[in-house]
């Protein structure tokens, strides 16, 4: 009856139609806001398009999916991405922005924030709070169903995310604005050193990948961000009143990894049949440790540069 009854105003009120408009989809559960979420397509672009990843697929999929069967959920989803430079914590990002608006980082509902471009003096942060806050305030008056996108968080002046903390809990909503339909993805390098080492100790007892759990790193990964003073998350309230949905770990990328990075951007640009870039590519990573050379050190990140130097 309500949402007939909002139907109605907009309808017969043309002058304040658009104010009606922002309100309901601020509040309403069937809000849409250009919001055309395909849990489908992007499980599907998980599996086809991100390479050695089977704990970030398996966890961004199943926790998108069940927070956007929620009608009306406690409090707002919050992932956290860690891992080393390269394994596809943007990339998977960018997937989880286009697969729920269609227009990737083009949506007037995604926001991305960098440090050293939107908060590069750490002599500012109280400004720079003040700011944050009221900016992700209004954007989700404009839309609840918003998504906040705070990139490479091991540059974040401390104690600056901080003022997101009320924002993430379970009770805060108020007239006009349900904060509680938010998501936030937070990407940073710190935590790299515990994935590696787990990896790497699987690798060397001839363990399987996909046998790695999230159990052997989700804990570690909070503790070592939770106590880095190069984490953004340093002494956070919002690690320490876990408010953080999953830690996300990506793993470091072995050289068939980067084969098949460079096999896919080939045929993105319509070459084919090319095994000879593809080995040179990977042959020219560097891989880590020395002795064994099981991991790229930059991933699959200086895969395009490496390719224009062999077409």
């Amino acid at each position: 009856m309500i949402t007939f009854l909002f139907v109605l105003i907009l309808f017969v009120a043309s002058p304040v139609m658009c104010v009606f408009q922002r309100l309901y989809c601020s509040i309403a559960d069937n809000c849409d806001c250009d919001f055309k979420a395909n849990i489908r397509d992007l499980e599907w672009d998980l599996f086809k398009n991100v390479f050695g990843q089977h704990l970030a697929q398996e966890v961004v999929s199943e926790e998108v999916s069940r927070f956007l069967q929620n009608k009306s959920p406690d409090r707002p989803l919050v992932l956290s991405f860690h891992g080393s430079s390269g394994t596809g914590k943007t990339l998977i990002s960018s997937m989880v922005a286009n697969h729920l608006y269609g227009s990737a980082m083009s949506s007037p509902y995604i926001h991305q924030f960098i440090p050293t471009l939107h908060f590069p003096s750490a002599q500012h942060v109280p400004h720079y709070r003040e700011e944050l806050k009221k900016w992700v305030q209004g954007n989700l008056t404009q839309c609840a169903r918003s998504v906040f996108i705070f990139d490479e968080m091991e540059k974040m002046p401390l104690g600056l995310i901080d003022v997101l903390e009320p924002l993430l809990g379970p009770s805060y909503v108020v007239f006009s604005t349900n904060y509680r339909k938010a998501i936030y993805i937070f990407i940073s390098t710190t935590g790299e050193e515990v994935i590696n080492k787990v990896t790497l100790e699987n690798r060397q007892s001839g363990g399987e990948r996909e046998d790695i759990n999230l159990l052997e790193l989700e804990d570690g990964i909070a503790l070592e961000v939770y106590n880095s003073n190069t984490s953004g998350f340093f002494h956070s309230t919002i690690v320490h009143q876990k408010l953080i949905t999953r830690f996300v770990p990506f793993l470091p990328l072995s050289r068939c990894h980067v084969a098949r990075c460079t096999h896919l951007q080939l045929l993105q640009r319509g070459v084919f049949n090319r095994r000879d870039v593809v080995d040179a590519v990977a042959a020219e990573m560097i891989y880590s440790p020395v002795q064994g050379r099981f991991f790229s050190t930059t991933g699959c990140k200086a895969v395009p540069a490496k390719i224009n130097l062999h077409l």
